[in-house]
């Protein structure tokens, strides 16, 4: 089984840097980053989006994540333009709920174990919420 991320920010640097750090626990999990407006300046765009949710999902190939893609926000636009990439694409995708950076760690982790699922990656980017940090 296998699941796999999208990273949705408003800035690509933000997304590619967290990418980055999640990368780091992710073993083989495909983990793709979006963000900015597509003209260089901040903002989401949801055929980017989707374009990510193709990259990483069910594309026939043997490192597509044929089990679905959990997807990690910044801000609340960038929910609504996941939403509706989500609703473009034929990939099962679902949103988590979590702190981008802590989120996507945890994604990443979870996405590892052989036994995943969709929900218990989503779940475990969402339990990213109740960590402290001081």
């Amino acid at each position: 089984m296998t699941v796999g991320l999208v990273v949705v920010s408003h800035s690509a640097r933000a997304a590619e840097g967290i990418v980055e750090i999640a990368a780091e626990m992710a073993g083989e999990t495909r983990i793709e980053a979006v963000g900015g407006d597509g003209r260089g300046g901040i903002g989401t765009v949801p055929d980017d989006i989707e374009d990510a949710l193709a990259a990483v999902g069910d594309d026939g190939g043997d490192s597509s994540a044929d089990d679905g893609v959990v997807v990690l926000v910044d801000l609340g636009s960038a929910v609504m333009n996941a939403e509706v990439a989500i609703e473009l694409s034929d990939v099962d995708a679902v949103i988590a709920d979590a702190p981008v950076l802590e989120g996507a760690v945890n994604a990443a982790v979870a996405a590892t174990d052989p036994s995943t699922t969709l929900e218990s990656v989503r779940e475990q980017a969402e339990a990213a919420s109740e960590i402290s940090k001081v």
